[in-house]
């Protein structure tokens, strides 16, 4: 199986920003954990604050048999990452640190989880472990 991870805009920061909200662990950290824990894997991993960025690795996805794709901001903007999603056949599972309906109200909408096969949230970085889970055993 070969899975994507695309985080977007500020979670370069995953390990200094909020940790109050996101934790103290860097997501490469993490990365390496979750490449260890599913080594008979593929897991690739981009992180990009640039929307253009984004929407062309999802657009090139057609190699990957699943993305988790975590917008940050952007999911509450970001209408042509949805378009993205809905322009590939590569199923797409949005996932977010947070849980987004515990946050701000304008937080509470996404553009991306009706064109998405699935969405995680509020479970922290086991949420992209729970992601992957799903798109093993599916």
């Amino acid at each position: 199986m070969k899975i994507l991870i695309i985080n977007g805009v500020n979670l370069s920061a995953l390990g200094t920003r909020e940790v109050n909200v996101y934790g103290n662990i860097r997501f490469e950290d993490y990365l390496d954990e979750l490449r260890r824990r599913y080594s008979g894997h593929t897991i690739d991993y981009i992180q990009s604050d640039r929307m253009e960025d984004i929407v062309a690795h999802i657009l090139n996805s057609q190699n990957y048999d699943g993305i988790i794709l975590n917008p940050g901001a952007y999911t509450h903007t970001a209408i042509v990452l949805a378009d993205a999603v809905k322009s590939v056949t590569t199923p797409v599972v949005e996932v977010h640190i947070s849980n987004l309906f515990a946050r701000e109200q304008y937080r509470r909408h996404s553009q991306l989880s009706g064109c998405c096969s699935g969405f995680i949230a509020g479970f922290g970085l086991q949420g992209y472990s729970l992601a992957i889970a799903h798109f093993i055993q599916n």
